[in-house]
């Protein structure tokens, strides 16, 4: 398979990765779409976009151009679930409220699930990981924001309203706790929004497996709430003057994190 990913080097220590943002498809999946399934809901839609302010803070961009009811970049290869209760898998079988993704008996089989494995996850992943040997081999240390965003409202997720910025370390595992409380005090200060650190997402597959603070490694995910930037429903629109004071917040988010890593790692 070509043409996975796209990716575009920065000059900072920094890599922003946008597992879910994909909309291309594989015949076979979009031929077993269920209809509900074909405006892609599940899809954290305009995150490039969103974050297209990033390259001037010298940050690598990589991006995922398959969608996740292909497969899903943010879950173990092993398909292990990450969370209690309901979930998604490495190969979705159901759209967030729970409707079936498939028609009946047209999922992809076990083979044609087997080459995208191959052919879509691991390339992403190995990009991740050859990226942050570069960026540690030339600054002594690396920071990996994994970035995504999902509607307000899944009541077979979560209950109620979800935070609009929902900040995950994987209880702190995945980065040192003094990063993840400046970022905190970042959204704490934000006027008009509502935050966690390590609520309902904590980080999915990429924060927890390349975070590694002992090595120099630091990663944070960040689920937001698209309330903050575009609308909800179908056909999912772009909000420019609701997106860009959630804009600026994600700026402060990595300024932040970048000066963190300065002022924290000087020498190597």
């Amino acid at each position: 398979m070509n043409d996975t990913f796209t990716f575009s080097a920065g000059s900072s220590p920094l890599l922003i990765s946008v597992p879910h943002a994909g909309l291309r498809l594989t015949p076979v999946v979009e031929e077993g779409l269920v209809e509900a399934a074909r405006t892609l809901p599940d899809t954290d839609w305009h995150i490039p976009r969103l974050y297209d302010f990033a390259s001037g803070l010298g940050a690598s961009l990589l991006v995922g151009q398959y969608s996740r009811f292909v497969i899903d970049l943010n879950r173990p290869d092993d398909d292990q679930p990450l969370y209690a209760g309901a979930t998604t898998g490495l190969y979705p079988d159901t759209l967030f409220d729970g409707t079936p993704l498939f028609k009946p008996g047209q999922a992809p089989s076990s083979q044609e699930r087997a080459r995208y494995l191959e052919g879509i996850w691991r390339p992403y992943h190995q990009k991740i990981a050859d990226e942050l040997a570069r960026l540690r081999s030339i600054h002594g240390y690396a920071l990996l924001w994994d970035a995504h965003s999902i509607c307000s409202r899944v009541p077979r997720l979560f209950e109620g309203k979800l935070p609009d910025f929902n900040l995950g370390t994987f209880n702190n595992a995945s980065c040192a706790p003094a990063l993840a409380a400046q970022l905190e005090q970042v959204c704490a200060q934000a006027q008009g929004y509502t935050h966690v650190l390590n609520g309902r997402f904590k980080g999915g597959h990429i924060t927890r497996h390349y975070g590694a603070p002992a090595n120099r490694v630091h990663a944070v995910q960040l689920e937001l709430g698209q309330a903050t930037y575009m609308s909800e429903q179908a056909p999912f629109e772009y909000l420019p003057d609701v997106a860009e004071p959630t804009r600026q917040v994600l700026r402060q988010l990595l300024e932040t994190m970048l000066a963190w890593g300065t002022a924290n790692h000087r020498s190597v």
